[in-house]
């Protein structure tokens, strides 16, 4: 479902079906930022499913905070897997982590765009953490590489 623009209402449409099916991480980003591509393509080699839409930046800003993301938690793509929101560049090893012992929690994040991480292999790696958002919106470090 590779489409320029999506009004909130049909992300939000998308969103529920593309979570009806198991494992299936359904990814909003800009078209084109290639470091979302490269994540998107790390979650396919690592066994999942992707879908993939783009959208617009303001649409792409709304759906970010509708689905509990804020500036600290904030990073280019937003995806949604299994009821969890998916934030930036996190390891498809941390999401099926995360999908093994379904923490009550809104999902996982990686602020920012640090190297290193899936998706920003180029350069020098850094050091970064992979944080979980609870339902406060609080964070906890959920792993860090």
């Amino acid at each position: 479902m590779e489409l320029k623009h999506m009004s909130i209402a049909a992300v939000m449409v998308a969103l529920s079906a593309a979570s009806a099916a198991a494992q299936t991480v359904h990814v909003f980003k800009d078209a084109g930022c290639g470091c979302c591509g490269g994540w998107v393509a790390h979650m396919r080699q690592s066994g999942f499913k992707v879908q993939a839409t783009n959208v617009m930046p303001e649409q792409m800003n709304a759906l970010k905070a509708k689905a509990g993301i804020t500036t600290d938690t904030a990073s280019c793509h937003t995806a949604f897997v299994e009821g969890y929101v998916i934030e930036g560049h996190v390891p498809a090893t941390d999401v099926a982590r995360l999908l093994k012992t379904k923490p009550d929690a809104i999902g996982l994040s990686v602020p920012g765009m640090p190297m290193g991480s899936p998706g920003m292999e180029g350069g020098s790696p850094e050091p970064y953490q992979v944080l979980l958002i609870n339902g406060s919106g609080s964070t906890t470090i959920f792993v860090e590489h």
